[in-house]
């Protein structure tokens, strides 16, 4: 997963998908490289996560 995921598409997931999402883009960030594309889109990804977990995906 090397692009950036969004809040919009994240919004709707529910919470299973975005654990699911969440430890598949942590994995993915540990594999690059620091300062590429890539891991910026990771970490921005990761954060969206979290965000889109906080703002109450249905199932959380």
């Amino acid at each position: 997963m090397n692009r950036l995921l969004t809040i919009a598409e994240l919004q709707q997931r529910n919470a299973s998908e975005l654990r699911a999402l969440f430890h598949r883009a942590s994995q993915t960030l540990a594999r690059t490289k620091a300062g590429t594309p890539e891991r910026r889109n990771g970490l921005a990804s990761l954060e969206n996560i979290q965000r889109a977990m906080t703002m109450g995906a249905p199932g959380i």
